[in-house]
Parts: C-alpha cells; sequence; structure tokens
C-alpha cells in the first residue's frame, strides 16, 4: 500500500477506511499469503490499524481478537481525547490572551507525564520561535500541531503560539494559518485570530472534539469487523456487505 504511512484513523473518512480494507483483502485474495499481513503491519504507523494487521496474522480466537482489538480502541481514544483537550486549553487560553504561564498550568493538569519544568519549557518554546524567524524554516512542520505528536513536543508547540499571541496579539496568528494542515488546532487557530470568545472557542472546540471522537469509534469498531472477515476468509463482497454496515 502507497499510503499506508500517512494513515490517520480520526482524520480518514470513513470510505476511505473501508477501502483501504478491501484493497487488503484483493491482495490476499490475488497473492493467497497471509504473510502480506506482516509486511503491511511493519509499514503502517497508524497504531489500531499497525494492532489489527498484527493480530490478524496471529492464531488468536476470533473472541479475543475482538476483545483486544476493543481494548486498544479504549486505549488509543482516551489518547486522542486528552491531547485534543491539550489544545482545546491552550486555544482557549490563547483566545483569551492569558499569561503563558497560566497556559503551561493547564497543559501540565492534562499531560500524560510528569509536568512540564517552566524554565525550560519556555526556553524551547522561545527558541522555536526564533528557527520560526529564520530564512529557510520549513514552517509547515515548525508550525504543525495535531494529535500525533508526542505531549513534549505538544507543549512546546501550544506555548510557543501562547506566547507568540501575548507578544505579538491574536492578529498576528493570520501569519501562521497558511502553513497549517486543516484540522481541529487550525480550526481554533483561525477562531482565535478572529477575535472570537474563548467561551465560544471552547464551546466550538469541544463539539468538534466529540464528534471526531465518536466518528471514530465506529471507523475503529468497523476496522475490527472487517478485519475478522478477512482473516475468516469470507468472500470480498461479504467484507464489503459489513463496512457498508457502518455507512450512511
Amino acid at each position: 500500500m502507497d499510503a499506508h504511512k500517512e494513515l490517520d484513523i480520526l482524520e480518514m473518512p470513513v470510505a476511505a477506511l473501508a477501502a483501504y480494507w478491501l484493497s487488503i483483502k484483493k491482495l490476499l485474495d490475488a497473492k493467497k499469503d497471509f504473510s502480506i499481513l506482516g509486511v503491511e503491519a511493519e509499514n503502517t504507523a497508524e497504531p489500531y490499524i499497525h494492532h489489527l494487521l498484527d493480530t490478524a496474522q496471529s492464531e488468536l480466537a476470533p473472541e479475543l481478537s475482538l476483545t483486544l482489538a476493543q481494548a486498544k480502541r479504549g486505549v488509543l481514544l482516551t489518547e486522542f481525547r486528552r491531547r485534543m483537550e491539550m489544545m482545546r486549553r491552550a486555544l482557549t487560553g490563547i483566545a483569551a490572551s492569558e499569561n503563558p504561564r497560566l497556559t503551561l498550568l493547564g497543559l501540565n493538569a492534562l499531560a500524560g507525564t510528569a509536568p512540564f519544568h517552566e524554565p525550560r519549557t519556555f526556553e524551547l518554546a522561545t527558541a522555536l520561535m526564533s528557527t520560526v524567524g529564520e530564512k529557510d524554516a520549513d514552517l509547515h512542520t515548525l508550525l504543525g500541531v495535531d494529535h500525533k505528536l508526542k505531549d513534549d513536543r505538544l507543549v512546546v508547540k501550544l506555548l510557543f503560539y501562547a506566547i507568540s499571541t501575548r507578544r505579538s496579539g491574536k492578529q498576528a496568528l493570520n501569519e501562521y494559518l497558511p502553513h497549517l494542515r486543516a484540522g481541529f488546532f487550525a480550526e481554533g487557530l483561525s477562531l482565535c485570530a478572529d477575535g472570537f470568545e474563548p467561551e465560544f472557542v471552547s464551546r466550538h472546540l469541544a463539539a468538534i472534539r466529540d464528534t471526531a471522537l465518536l466518528a471514530t469509534r465506529r471507523k475503529m469498531d468497523m476496522a475490527a469487523q472487517m478485519c475478522l472477515a478477512i482473516k475468516a476468509g469470507m468472500p470480498y463482497d461479504d467484507v464489503f456487505r459489513v463496512a457498508r454496515a457502518y455507512m450512511v
């Protein structure tokens, strides 16, 4: 699969996810070799899809495979929610032009690790500001924020935006928006740049978060059932029927 490294179950449409598993089924039918699943798993960074591919090539009973898929689903959805909450907390603070120290305190309360040391974190965020200002800076990478970032990088980037807003004002955020990929964070930052009230920003992002997580849960359930159908050797048309049950 050429695009497996770019898979993102939180953001990809349900039809695209179904097409991915149907392509796996076609490949297995053509090659008659289940070792393909191992190769695909090794080259797939998306954690939930990687988990399904890994268990599909095992001798685990279908019932246990489904139980493990549900456990992995819970773990990942909890992490997705926590990181989206970190983004929402920072963006609400940016909308309020709050002191970045308060932003960091809020992020520390949500971090899944030990609290981030204030002087060091501010030092890294300030260094990022300098790097962003360099002539040949890769702004798409430097400014990008999403749920896939590890906590340490996520906190530094969020603090960077908080400091930048405090120094230059919310309208200056418009300089960064063209370099951001469309998504949860870009939506919130755009609202901040347009001067929306913190309460609205917080409510709007919470609604987006909840809708996205519910849709992702359904996509995960579909992927698990399609994977089980493929492992059971069901015909292509039946695997497709499984997918259609999760789509309007």
